[in-house]
C-alpha cells in the first residue's frame, strides 16, 4: 500500500461522508490527521476513533466555512496551529500540515426558478471559496518553509454532468475543476501539487436519505452507471491516497473521476422491463 508516514493532513468536512472515508484511508497509510467538522457529534467521534485505531495521531477542529473567508479561515488556522503549529510540535510524530484536503461541501438548494442569492452564496463559499483561501494560506507557509505541499479537492461528477435543481451545486463543482487547474499553474513551480477527485454517486449521510427511502431511485442510478454500482464513500479513499502520495509525483492539475464509468456513458440502453411503460 502507498504510504504517507510522517505527514499530517487537514481534511475539511472530514468527520462524515467522503471526507471521513478519505481520512480513514489516509490514517491506514500512516498519515496523522486534523479533521475539520461543524459539530462535535457521534459521527465525528466515531470517525476520530477509527482513525486513531490505525495507530496515528488524530484530532478535530470546528469552524463554519460558510462564513466570510476573512473570518472563518483565520479561525480554522488558529485551531489547527493550536494542535501542531506551523512547525514541528513537542510530539515529533505530529508535524506541520503538509497535506490539505479541501473536501467540505453542500448541495442543498432550490429549483432554479426559486433559487435565492443566499443559497448560491452559501454553496459557493463552502464548495469553492473556503478551499481557495485555505490553499492560499498553506501555500504561503509551504513556500516560505520550502515544503513540497500537496492539495486535494473533492469535486464531483456534477462538474461534468448537470442535474435538475442543482444549478448552484453544479456551478460550484465546475468551478472546483477549473480552480484545480489554475492552482496547478500557480503552485507547481513551487513544488506544490494540486489535484482533485470527483466522485459519482456514492452513499453518504446526505445521499442515503434519498437512496434508502426510494429503492427505485437507487436502481435508476445503478442503471445509469456502467459498473452497476452505487457504492459507499470508501471507494474514494484509495484515489485520495494515491494522488497525495509520492507515486503521483508528476500528476498536477488533474481531476480523477471516481464514478464507476458514469461520466463516459452517453445513455444506457432502455432495459426490457421498461419497454412499453414510458409512453
Amino acid at each position: 500500500m502507498m504510504r504517507l508516514d510522517g505527514r499530517t493532513a487537514l481534511v475539511t468536512g472530514g468527520t462524515q461522508g467522503v471526507g471521513a472515508a478519505i481520512a480513514q484511508s489516509l490514517a491506514s497509510a500512516g498519515c496523522n490527521l486534523i479533521l475539520h467538522g461543524l459539530h462535535d457529534d457521534a459521527q465525528c467521534r466515531a470517525t476520530l476513533d477509527r482513525c486513531r485505531a490505525a495507530g496515528v495521531q488524530a484530532d478535530v477542529v470546528f469552524a463554519d466555512l460558510t462564513a466570510a473567508p476573512d473570518i472563518c479561515i483565520p479561525q480554522l488556522i488558529a485551531a489547527v496551529d493550536a494542535i501542531c503549529g506551523d512547525a514541528v510540535c513537542g510530539d515529533a510524530t505530529y508535524q506541520a500540515v503538509s497535506l490539505l484536503i479541501n473536501n467540505a461541501g453542500t448541495f442543498c438548494e432550490e429549483p432554479f426558478l426559486e433559487l435565492t442569492p443566499a443559497t448560491v452564496e452559501r454553496t459557493l463559499r463552502l464548495n469553492v471559496v473556503a478551499g481557495l483561501f485555505l490553499t492560499q494560506t498553506f501555500a504561503k507557509r509551504w513556500i516560505q518553509n520550502g515544503v513540497a505541499g500537496r492539495v486535494l479537492f473533492t469535486g464531483s461528477i456534477n462538474g461534468e454532468l448537470a442535474e435538475p435543481n442543482h444549478v448552484a451545486y453544479d456551478t460550484s463543482k465546475g468551478a472546483v475543476r477549473t480552480l484545480v487547474r489554475s492552482l496547478c499553474v500557480a503552485l507547481a513551480p513551487h513544488s506544490i501539487r494540486v489535484n482533485a477527485i470527483a466522485p459519482g454517486l456514492v452513499v453518504t449521510p446526505l445521499t442515503a436519505r434519498v437512496l434508502d427511502q426510494d429503492p427505485d431511485a437507487r436502481r435508476w442510478m445503478q442503471m445509469h452507471t456502467p459498473s452497476g454500482q452505487v457504492p459507499g464513500a470508501e471507494v474514494c479513499g484509495g484515489a485520495a491516497v494515491f494522488l497525495l502520495s509520492d507515486e503521483a509525483q508528476h500528476i498536477h492539475g488533474q481531476t480523477l473521476l471516481v464514478d464507476g464509468g458514469m461520466s463516459v456513458w452517453q445513455q444506457p440502453d432502455l432495459p426490457d422491463e421498461l419497454r412499453g411503460k414510458l409512453s
